[in-house]
């Protein structure tokens, strides 16, 4: 068993004192940089606390998609070139597919959007 707090709770700490204590000592023009940095770190978290569980099932649904197996971002290559010539056999799949990929991304970047 590892140790706690774990590596998402360690950046949540991290991101709150970042937020509550540091941002407000910088200097005007860097605090855009540092909110960033906060951002970034709240992502990272999620990322963590999801595991691999969401590009496991983009690349399961790619595979059933394309016929074939291969990497995230060989499949998704593939997968655009098709949707370039036309040549979707299952448009309605291919809609299912992409929309809940970017619903994983926009629960991954910015969650409050969803």
């Amino acid at each position: 068993m590892g140790e706690e707090p774990g590596g998402a709770d360690l950046l949540a700490i991290a991101r709150k004192v970042l937020r509550r204590e540091l941002i407000g000592l910088l200097p005007a023009e860097r605090r855009y940089d540092g909110l960033m940095v906060a951002n970034a770190m709240a992502i990272a978290g999620r990322r963590m606390t999801a595991g691999g569980e969401p590009e496991a099932r983009e690349l399961d649904r790619l595979g059933r998609l394309l016929g074939r197996d291969g990497t995230l971002d060989d499949l998704n290559r593939d997968l655009a070139r098709t949707i370039r010539r036309g040549e979707c056999a299952d448009p309605e799949e291919v809609y299912r597919h992409l929309l809940e990929t970017t619903l994983n991304n926009v629960r991954e970047s910015n969650p409050k959007a969803e």
